[in-house]
């Protein structure tokens, strides 16, 4: 496309999708003698801002601006366009509306301290300054320009680039207007070689039902029934009481007459009476966060936030848990924190570097399985996990969680010949930084939630796994 020449370097990056900064070229704007409104509307043919004053067209391009004075627009304010198909559509400006994660929150998370980053990356329904919408944001450091794109926008990347917040890494946008259900992605162009990602979104808490790979707007609206077995467990002496667990995967367990899967719902009302009948007080969930490939059996996650979809919504699983502990049966779930695909729409190269991964694969790869091993020496990553586990505990009301392959973290050297692997920085074979960021989980768990089971699947003959950490162990229940 040929452009105008008097385009301004900074309207060229926004056309292009290129700029880092969008909020300094979008929105309202002061000048000496009044205010400019700047939007970037493709598939227009015109558009007027607040009370139908109209925006001009810089000509060549899809960018509309209108100046005026202070007075006459109030923020926020919307743009009202007709569209190349004659149809007349209003919004909300994005680029209008502030900042909405705080630097405290920024703070704790760049520390690795946030217990609940949840809250504050993925998508959110929010109200900003009384208007409704859904707020986005991930973490991408080496991205140069970040975007919320899907259904809405026709996963058009030039339409909703995000607001950087520095040297934080965290990308965040406030898009009024959006419902849940919309389905939606990361558009992320790398900083350094300008390839462009696209991405599910690692916080959401529901996924697209596979082979579909997109993040799903979500909101929870469950109401649960199960106040006396939370307090309860609060004060249960776990250590001393009898456990019976029976291990299900709910893919296999039971299908339906058609061959097809039985939602969590229907498991609720067929699963709970035979577990309660058989005597067990526990049920242990191969993994139901979301994973692309149903053979996996869960064991290589992509929605470390999203039950999957293949049983249904994440609130019919709020409803199976809730069933089991009405029944007092408590529901122990398997947790992958030690490994993650390399599918290209998942955690892999996120930001077009190596982010989650360690980038030598010989801390980087499991040779066995063909997946990815997470950087635990980052903040941010092990901050991405503990809040995983945070999720799970509180807002699923989840009682343990079964720590998966605990023995590949552990070694570095874990099924790997001489020479395909690095030692540690007193030339050992243990992970270190795996060791304190699993001493840092149990301890953090344990002593936010009471009577919560930590339960790892650990094989080889690493001392004092289940010791507190405090004494010189793991901390694992």
């Amino acid at each position: 496309m040929v452009f105008e020449q008097n385009l301004t370097d900074d309207q060229l990056k926004i056309i292009e999708a290129r700029h880092h900064d969008p909020f300094a070229v979008l929105g309202r704007h002061p000048t000496k003698s009044g205010v400019y409104v700047r939007a970037f509307l493709p598939h227009t043919e015109s558009a007027t801002v607040g009370n139908n004053l109209p925006m001009k067209r810089v000509e060549g391009t899809d960018i509309f601006e209108w100046t005026g004075r202070s007075d006459d627009l109030e923020t926020p304010y919307q743009i009202h366009r007709t569209t190349s198909q004659n149809q007349i559509q209003s919004h909300y400006d994005p680029y209008c509306f502030p900042p909405q994660i705080s630097d405290y929150d920024l703070y704790l998370f760049a520390e690795g301290k946030h217990w609940h980053a949840y809250r504050i990356l993925g998508s959110h329904k929010r109200t900003v300054n009384g208007v409704e919408g859904v707020m986005f944001a991930t973490w991408a450091p080496n991205a140069q320009r970040v975007s919320v794109v899907g259904t809405f926008n026709r996963w058009d990347g030039r339409s909703h680039p995000m607001r950087s917040r520095g040297s934080t890494g965290v990308w965040e946008l406030f898009i009024p207007g959006l419902e849940i259900g919309e389905l939606y992605k990361y558009e992320i162009r790398n900083y350094h070689d300008g390839s462009l990602h696209l991405k599910m979104d690692p916080y959401c808490q529901q996924a697209e039902l596979r082979p579909g790979t997109a993040s799903v707007i979500f909101d929870s609206s469950y109401q649960w029934q199960d106040k006396e077995w939370m307090s309860n467990r609060e004060h249960t002496k776990w250590l001393h009481a009898p456990h019976s667990v029976y291990e299900v995967h709910l893919g296999s367990w039971q299908k339906r007459n058609d061959g097809s899967f039985c939602s969590y719902r229907e498991l609720a009302d067929k699963l709970v009476p035979y577990v309660s009948k058989m005597g067990f007080t526990h049920i242990e969930l191969l993994p139901i966060t979301e994973h692309p490939l149903d053979i996996s059996w869960g064991y290589q996650t992509t929605g470390y936030y999203a039950a999957t979809s293949r049983f249904g919504s994440p609130d019919d699983f709020r409803y199976f848990v809730d069933q089991c502990h009405q029944n007092n049966i408590g529901v122990l779930l398997d947790w992958v924190p030690g490994h993650f695909p390399k599918d290209s729409f998942g955690l892999a190269k996120f930001d077009g570097t190596a982010l989650y991964e360690h980038e030598d694969p010989r801390r980087g790869e499991h040779q066995d399985w063909g997946t990815l091993i997470f950087n635990y020496g980052r903040n941010e990553v092990r901050n991405f996990l503990l809040s995983s586990a945070f999720f799970w505990l509180e807002e699923c009301h989840i009682d343990g969680l079964r720590v998966d392959a605990v023995a590949s973290m552990l070694y570095l050297d874990y099924s790997r010949e001489e020479g395909q692997w690095l030692p540690n920085i007193h030339g050992g074979r243990e992970n270190l930084e795996v060791i304190s960021f699993l001493k840092e989980v149990n301890t953090i768990l344990h002593q936010s939630h009471p009577g919560c089971i930590i339960a790892a699947e650990e094989s080889t003959s690493y001392p004092m796994v289940s010791r507190p950490a405090d004494m010189g162990g793991l901390g694992f229940s």
